[in-house]
C-alpha cells in the first residue's frame, strides 16, 4: 500500500516540518526524493539526515526554480511526484497589513507554488501527482490571517483548474488543508513566545480532538495521494484538522 517504488519525488520546503516528514515517508515508501529549501545549511543537514538529494532553491525567485528544474532534469530526467509544500505564515490584523507582508505571503504561498508547478510540468511524467499544501485558513475567516488565508484560497482555486486541464495527461492535482499542526512555521510568525503560547492554547481548545496535529499526520495523507492507490482522485481538497473546520465555534 502507498508503494512509491521507482518514483521520483520533489518536496519543496523539505528541510523542516511537514515537508521533512513527508520526504521521510516518501523515501520509506520507495521513492527517490529531492528536497528543496532556501537555507543551504538547513537543506544540507536535512538531506544528510534523510539520505536524500538536497537542492537550494527560493520559490520566490523564478530563475531559481528554473535552475532547480534544470538540475533535476539533468540528474533524474523526469519527476513523478511534486509536493508543493513551501509556505510562510505571517499574521496581521486587517488595517495593519503592509505591502511587504502581502508580497511575501502571496509571493511564497501562491506565486511560488504556481510557478513551481508550471515550471516542473515539462518534466512531470504523464500519470504523475501534484499535491499542494494549503490550509483550512482558506475558509475559516480566522482573525489575523486575511492575507495568509487568501493566498491559500487562491492556491485551492488553482488546484481545481489545474486538475481539469492536466487530466488528459493523467496528472492528478490535489490540495491538503491542514488545521493546526506542530511545525516550525508558527515559531517564524514573529510573535513573542508568550503570545504564541497563548495563541496555540486557544486554538487547541477549539479543536474537537483537543490536540494539534503532527507532521506525520499530514505526511501519511500526502503519501497516499502521491501513490497509485489514489489513482481516481484529482481536483480534491482534504481537510485534516482534528475537526476544527466543521465545528469552528466549539469551545
Amino acid at each position: 500500500m502507498n508503494d512509491l517504488t521507482s518514483k521520483v519525488a520533489v518536496v519543496t520546503g523539505g528541510n523542516s516540518g511537514i515537508g521533512f516528514e513527508t520526504a521521510k515517508y516518501f523515501k520509506n515508501a520507495g521513492a527517490e526524493v529531492i528536497i528543496t529549501g532556501r537555507s543551504a545549511d538547513k537543506v544540507a543537514n536535512a538531506a544528510n539526515e534523510l539520505g536524500v538529494k538536497g537542492i537550494v532553491a527560493d520559490v520566490t525567485d523564478l530563475a531559481a526554480i528554473d535552475a532547480l528544474v534544470a538540475q533535476v532534469r539533468n540528474e533524474f530526467e523526469r519527476v513523478d511526484i511534486l509536493f508543493v509544500n513551501a509556505g510562510i505564515f505571517a499574521p496581521a490584523p486587517v488595517g495593519q497589513v503592509t505591502e511587504e507582508m502581502f508580497d511575501m505571503q502571496m509571493g511564497i504561498n501562491f506565486k511560488g507554488a504556481v510557478f513551481t508547478t508550471e515550471k516542473f510540468l515539462p518534466i512531470l511524467n504523464d500519470g504523475g501527482s501534484v499535491i499542494n499544501l494549503s490550509s483550512i485558513n482558506a475558509y475559516t475567516g480566522m482573525p489575523n490571517t486575511a492575507i495568509y488565508g487568501a493566498s491559500k484560497a487562491a492556491l485551492n482555486s488553482y488546484t481545481r483548474t489545474a486538475a481539469t486541464e492536466l487530466a488528459p495527461r493523467k496528472i492528478r492535482v490535489n490540495a491538503v488543508n491542514p488545521g493546526p499542526i506542530y511545525t516550525p512555521i508558527f515559531g517564524k510568525a514573529g510573535m513573542p513566545e508568550e503570545q504564541l503560547n497563548e495563541f496555540a492554547g486557544a486554538i487547541q481548545n477549539r479543536v474537537p480532538l483537543k490536540r494539534f496535529g503532527q507532521p506525520e499526520d499530514i505526511a501519511k495523507l500526502v503519501t497516499f495521494l502521491a501513490s497509485d492507490d489514489a489513482a481516481f482522485i484529482t481536483g480534491s481538497e482534504y481537510n485534516i484538522d482534528g475537526g476544527i473546520n466543521i465545528n469552528p465555534i466549539l469551545s
